[in-house]
């Protein structure tokens, strides 16, 4: 028997945000391996640029004033997360 593609589009990718120690502020599509969350197509956040802070980015996406660092893949144990943020993936496909 052989493969069949289907017509179903795949599902969106989890898109975070994770806050890190030291204050470091990454994004990406999500996943978790073991004890480290895992970004990839991740930037780090190097400017908000909101007004209604880090939460008006996850749930708008990034403003025009946003400025993100693309950074390939970022791998942080979860020891060193200080908090993770689901972001609409939606408004961040365009700049991940």
């Amino acid at each position: 028997m052989t493969d069949q593609p289907t017509d179903q589009p795949a599902a969106p990718a989890d898109v975070k945000i994770l806050v890190l120690q030291r204050g470091w502020v990454a994004v990406g599509r999500h996943t978790k391996d073991g004890h480290e969350h895992v970004l990839t197509d991740a930037a780090i956040v190097r400017r908000w640029g909101t007004s209604k802070g880090l939460g008006q980015i996850a749930t708008e996406g990034p403003t025009g004033s946003t400025v993100l660092d693309r950074c390939g893949t970022v791998r942080a144990h979860e020891l060193a997360t200080v908090l993770v943020i689901d972001a609409d993936a939606g408004k961040w496909a365009n700049r991940l």
